[in-house]
């Protein structure tokens, strides 16, 4: 009895993979807002990154093609970021960046297509729409990356013009997409500030129509009364 209920514990938890892909979205969180800015803390973030990716070519490998696709992004991702981190190369990491953007925006479709099917909401579900908002602010914190190294001081930051790394990005790309202000950084350039409105617009979407897709999935609770009665 007892092998035979570890057996299907375990098999849930294998197969809850947007679960998995939540908790290591919340680690990334956690680790860039305490881990120091040394080589140690890039280290650390390097790790819960490459888990990152991991966790997001599972939760997207659900068919042969989504995992080949998957997995063609998330390698040179990988291997640039190491190759810009070991020689400092900064045209590395923009490599990377780009990599890493296309790979999470594929994600996050792909998850909102399986969120939104039209059948009955699961708890795996709703921890892959709560990973998808998380994963929209990780996607957008790597254009924003980007478009500061393509379009140098495209941000103010502290009233100082200065470039991003990713723990700023990261900042301030939740801040964004939860439109709780811009707070100490700022942009300023055209695309940066294009960028901003396409993501306040989209957090402000997506947690509207996550709304309406769950009023309409669980039934009202009249419903429970008139069976019952």
């Amino acid at each position: 009895m007892a092998v035979s209920t570890t057996r299907e514990a375990l098999s849930r938890i294998f197969y809850q993979r947007c679960f998995w892909l939540f908790v290591v979205l919340l680690t990334l969180i956690g680790a860039v807002s305490f881990v120091p800015g040394n080589d140690s803390g890039r280290l650390i973030l390097n790790v819960v990154n490459m888990f990152l990716l991991i966790a997001t070519v599972s939760a997207v490998g659900r068919t042969t093609l989504s995992f080949v696709i998957a997995l063609l992004l998330a390698i040179p991702a990988m291997w640039f970021q190491y190759l810009g981190l070991w020689h400092d190369d900064d045209s590395s990491l923009a490599i990377s960046w780009m990599f890493s953007a296309v790979l999470y925006f594929i994600t996050v479709a792909y998850l909102l297509r399986y969120v939104f099917q039209p059948r009955i909401m699961t708890p795996d579900k709703l921890f892959g729409a709560a990973a998808a908002y998380l994963l929209i602010g990780v996607l957008w914190a790597y254009v924003y990356a980007s478009i500061g190294f393509f379009y140098p001081q495209s941000y103010m930051i502290v009233g100082q013009p200065g470039r991003l790394v990713y723990a700023d990005a990261l900042y301030f790309s939740i801040t964004v997409l939860t439109s709780t202000g811009f707070g100490d950084i700022t942009p300023v350039t055209r695309p940066a500030r294009g960028m901003c409105m396409v993501e306040q617009i989209t957090g402000s979407l997506f947690v509207a129509i996550l709304i309406a897709r769950l009023a309409g999935v669980y039934p009202p609770r009249e419903s429970y009364t008139d069976d019952k009665s």
